[in-house]
């Protein structure tokens, strides 16, 4: 196999893929805050503006989720690295068309560009067995999860940091070149195996009977449960800050608005660092406990206030995540370590297939909130219960009584 050119152009390619789907996001929602702070636009509309352009990232995953395994599984995976770069640089210049006055093109652009990164997530995953020795696929696997965090940091931070200090075309420009530049790179990826006798029909039915397996197994379905609710989670947090950084912190830019986001992120990384150390793979005890702390840090955060010291807010943001981190981590090294080994493909792809359902429900939350004119402070309090109540369902079965279905 020829891996060693394969290799890292897919990292380099991932990272500006994710760095790309992340900035493209901020610049579009960045411009909601000039219109909010030059009275444009009233914090009504920028709550249901935001929702309604993060949730657009989230529909093809479930829409497209079947349909982009199949594609990955049929024909090169080097093909779908390509076409999915491809996919989401046309969605930036579809982006950009709004340019011309009529932002509506923005939605369309960005719901371009997360089918292009639907297209490629499966394949970046997907593609390591077929370029690497498989002693080196756990150390790979983490790699590329390590560089998509990276990427979304960056993302999040430039994106924000461009629309603040660069006219928008010259944002598109910018971002339209990250995602040529990888497509660029995969077509110096040496091709994948084709594979003509997968099916589509064949390939979606077992798709969905292996949902329906995962489903009727309660320790499964708790713990796909368990990361829609942290997924659940951190898309509302998320689209909630900027009218909370807005409207309760008196923020007035996107890179400190972005910097909210941040916080929240590195607590993620704190939390999973942790829970590597303090747990087993399998020792789920402390699911519910780190569910309800979650919910009790939340509830801190929304009870911040504009007097409060900028060193509090930032505690509050990291131990957050590093709560999430502690909730999450545990719940996948689970669902990947006590799955049938011959089908962990397609128990990531149900598992992706929820957390994009429970973002979009994230979404809704946040759509509603606006649409009632609650306050940024009051969602993340009914946040706060929502996963408290959403945690009495989370006392996971032992192992030892469980027949895997997985």
């Amino acid at each position: 196999m020829k891996t060693n050119r394969n290799y890292p152009l897919l990292l380099t390619s991932q990272f500006l893929s994710a760095f790309g789907v992340q900035a493209v996001l901020f610049v579009i929602i960045g411009q909601l805050t000039f219109q909010h702070n030059d009275g444009l636009i009233t914090a009504k509309q920028l709550g249901i503006a935001n929702a309604l352009y993060a949730s657009l990232l989230y529909l093809p995953y479930v829409g497209f989720a079947p349909l982009a395994g199949f594609l990955n599984d049929r024909f090169p995976k080097t093909n779908w690295l390509l076409g999915g770069n491809l996919i989401s640089l046309a969605g930036v210049g579809i982006a950009a068309l709004s340019l011309f006055g009529q932002p509506f093109w923005q939605g369309i652009g960005y719901f371009i560009v997360g089918l292009g990164a639907c297209i490629f997530s499966p394949a970046k995953y997907g593609i390591l067995p077929e370029i690497l020795p498989a002693e080196r696929l756990v150390k790979a696997n983490g790699t590329i999860e390590m560089l998509t965090l990276v990427g979304i940091l960056s993302g999040v931070m430039g994106g924000g940091a461009m629309i603040q200090k660069l006219p928008v075309a010259v944002c598109y420009g910018i971002l339209a070149v990250g995602f040529a530049l990888g497509s660029i790179l995969t077509l110096f990826m040496a091709k994948t195996p084709f594979k003509p006798d997968v099916q589509l029909h064949s390939s979606v039915h077992e798709f969905f009977t292996h949902f329906k397996d995962l489903m009727t197994t309660s320790r499964f379905a708790k713990m796909l449960l368990g990361t829609g609710i942290f997924w659940a989670c951190g898309a509302t947090l998320k689209m909630n800050f900027q009218a909370w950084g807005l409207s309760t912190l008196g923020m007035d830019d996107n890179i400190q608005i972005s910097l909210l986001n941040l916080w929240l992120l590195v607590g993620i990384v704190v939390g999973s660092m942790l829970a590597g150390h303090f747990h087993r793979v399998g020792d789920l005890t402390w699911t519910q406990r780190y569910g309800w702390g979650l919910a009790v840090l939340i509830l801190l955060v929304g009870l911040i206030g504009r007097q409060t010291p900028h060193a509090l807010i930032v505690s509050a943001l990291i131990a957050a995540g590093a709560c999430g981190g502690l909730f999450l981590i545990p719940l996948n090294a689970g669902l990947q370590a006590e799955t049938n080994p011959t089908k962990l493909g397609k128990t990531i792809a149900v598992q992706n297939l929820i957390n994009n359902l429970s973002m979009l429900a994230g979404g809704g939350f946040i759509y509603l909130a606006a649409t009632l004119e609650s306050t940024p402070s009051g969602n993340f309090l009914i946040l706060a219960g929502l996963v408290a109540a959403a945690v009495c369902g989370l006392k996971i079965p032992a192992l030892k009584h469980v027949e895997a279905k997985g």
